[in-house]
């Protein structure tokens, strides 16, 4: 990571591959977006994307490409990526979390009749013949001192169908080497990784040598879960991503088919090998070939760029936005190890005062940055080099240093002034054949958006930050957000009649909170997570329709009154007038005859009128008060 920006001309080169961005955007930051374009040009990238802020302030936030295999799909800023090796500055947090918390200490031994996982279900029954590994301490762990060189050579193996592990020693790219020397069969876990190394020994004395660790980082997951009581995942979600809102961060699949919604697609490098289940299938190094969820504490979780830099203003040590660990905590964090002065608790780190993280997989190239100028981004990419590594990374740490080079005016507005809390307890009552009443428990976004589609399992489009929706109740005649997904609600409410519906079909619904004030510069921003509980599917139910020839409502466009009138013998007949956003504004029971209902004391607005006889004969007309 570099002290200080270094100059990079602006050439605006012509584009060669489908680089268009997406996202609000920033007329005074315009520069970047070109800086990005022809960095993914001349590297061959697919897609990305970039998120800077400054002060606790999201100012820019543009992707950039295609977030799919076939290229077909532009790449969206709400979108997750794999983050890899991001995931040790998040296991570091919640290691710090732990320490300020006192429920750990820096001094804690890992393994031996003392150590914190002595009664690890696997752990504990590993044959341990170096004694060493009893003196590795969380400390050791957090610097990559723990005593495991991944350069050193334990499976050299020149007939492996692993090209990258004929030689080192990170468990974690081999795992088939694994089970054959475990003797485990089928697919592993992050114990079986570590137990590999605790049999094998150390190849340093604890505290002696910065070697990078991959596993010193799964031992620390697996600390985190014998002191908690909780998964690895679970502890980070509910003491760190919670309280911020974040609920969009995951540890990722393996396979293509395990893609989370609204995760990209990754580009690897054509590699194809044995699948790490053990299955015998040959598969791409991406998409099987490597067992990412088992990487969870070390490389695993994926996320977008805005909710990176979200986190990471919880820990920055600056007063624009409440951190979660204190100063003293921070100030631990980021302190240099004894054996590698760049190197802290999961942050490379320097004199400057900047702290930094990268990370990199086949088809994931990423890096969060905190400078002590306050600046913080998170730049992702679902595809690497496959050239000119040195080149690659070189550009890719200068690329953010130049945009803000560039950069006269940075933005007021914080585009990560999102929703902290969605909408809750959806629920759907079929009130005809062609009408669907929605209640919900509002969140607390300024306002919320509500989608339909008809006859799938989820939605197929979501709201895009900056973009204003046109909402109709009538189904099909709101904005289309794609996939056939069209907005039937937005404003403040926490309900809506939506029309419009067909007999005999199924419906899925969902809510969006959404901001739109001062702090995101009046731009649209929608929480597109933790609404997943409450999407409801409702069939529209096909009950019998009232014949038009057996009543007349009369006028339907009214100032003050309406006319209901059975024009055949239907016995007592129920009537209910609903307001669009719901409620009941009328409600009685007619006998014959004809009805005059006064509409002189309600608001302006549509009403459905909705007539059903006491054999269920249904009928519902559209009634507008001038």
């Amino acid at each position: 990571m570099k002290f200080l920006p270094t100059l990079l001309c602006l050439l605006l080169t012509f584009n060669t591959r489908l680089t268009a961005q997406t996202g609000i955007e920033i007329p005074s930051m315009a520069h970047c977006d070109v800086m990005v374009r022809n960095f993914m040009n001349r590297h061959d990238i697919e897609g990305a994307s970039f998120a800077l802020a400054t002060e606790g302030r999201v100012v820019y936030n543009r992707a950039f490409g295609t977030a799919d295999l076939a290229n077909t799909e532009a790449t969206l800023p709400h979108q997750l990526f794999r983050i890899a090796s991001i995931s040790k500055p998040i296991t570091s947090m919640a290691t710090m979390k732990l320490i300020q918390d006192g429920r750990l200490n820096l001094s804690d031994r890992a393994f031996g009749p003392n150590g914190l996982l002595r009664n690890h279900p696997i752990l504990s029954q590993a044959n341990v013949t170096d004694t060493r590994i009893n003196n590795i301490t969380v400390n050791h762990l957090l610097h990559h001192e723990a005593g495991w060189n991944r350069n050193i050579d334990c499976f050299p193996n020149p007939a492996s169908p692993y090209p990258w592990t004929r030689r080192g020693c990170d468990p974690i790219g081999a795992p088939l080497h694994v089970n054959a020397v475990n003797g485990i069969p089928g697919p592993l876990t992050e114990s079986d990784m570590i137990y590999f190394l605790l049999e094998k020994g150390l190849n340093h004395a604890p505290g002696t040598v910065y070697a990078y660790s991959n596993i010193g980082y799964l031992v620390l997951g697996e600390i985190i879960e014998t002191i908690t009581g909780m998964e690895y995942d679970a502890f980070v979600q509910s003491e760190l991503l919670d309280p911020l809102g974040i609920c969009d961060m995951h540890i990722a699949g393996n396979t293509l088919s395990e893609k989370r919604e609204r995760e990209v697609e990754y580009n690897g490098g054509g590699f194809t090998v044995p699948a790490a289940d053990g299955s015998g299938e040959i598969v791409p190094w991406e998409y099987g070939g490597l067992a990412v969820d088992l990487m969870d504490a070390h490389g695993g979780w994926i996320a977008s760029a805005r909710d990176l830099l979200r986190l990471l203003h919880a820990v920055d040590g600056f007063a624009s936005k409440p951190d979660f660990l204190n100063a003293a905590t921070v100030a631990e964090m980021t302190r240099p190890g004894t054996q590698a002065n760049w190197y802290a608790k999961g942050w490379s780190v320097n004199t400057a005062g900047h702290w930094w993280h990268t990370g990199s997989l086949d088809g994931t190239a990423t890096v969060l940055v905190r400078t002590s100028g306050e600046k913080t981004w998170a730049f992702l990419l679902n595809d690497g080099p496959t050239r000119n590594w040195n080149q690659f990374w070189t550009e890719f740490d200068n690329l953010p240093w130049d945009c803000m080079r560039f950069t006269e005016t940075f933005p007021q507005h914080d585009l990560s002034a999102v929703p902290l809390v969605n909408s809750t307890e959806l629920q759907a009552e079929a009130i005809d054949g062609t009408s669907i009443r929605l209640s919900w428990t509002a969140g607390d976004g300024d306002r919320r958006l509500v989608v339909a589609r008809a006859d799938e399992n989820e939605v197929g489009g979501f709201p895009i930050d900056g973009t204003g929706y046109t909402a109709n109740a009538e189904f099909g005649r709101g904005s289309d957000l794609g996939g056939g997904t069209f907005a039937v609600y937005e404003n403040a409410g926490d309900n809506v009649v939506v029309t419009g519906l067909t007999p005999g079909t199924r419906y899925h619904f969902r809510v969006f909170e959404l901001n739109k004030n001062a702090t995101t510069g009046r731009q649209s921003l929608y929480k597109l997570c933790g609404n997943e509980g409450l999407t409801t599917d409702a069939l529209v139910s096909s009950r019998r329709i009232l014949a038009e020839s057996a009543y007349s409502i009369y006028p339907t466009l009214t100032d003050d009154v309406v006319h209901i009138k059975l024009t055949r013998g239907l016995g007592a007949v129920d009537y209910q007038l609903i307001g669009t956003a719901g409620s009941t504004a009328l409600q009685g029971q007619l006998f014959g005859g004809e009805l005059e209902l006064s509409l002189r004391h309600l608001p302006a607005g549509v009403y459905l009128l909705r007539l059903r006889t006491a054999g269920g004969a249904v009928a519902t007309r559209k009634v507008v008060r001038r």
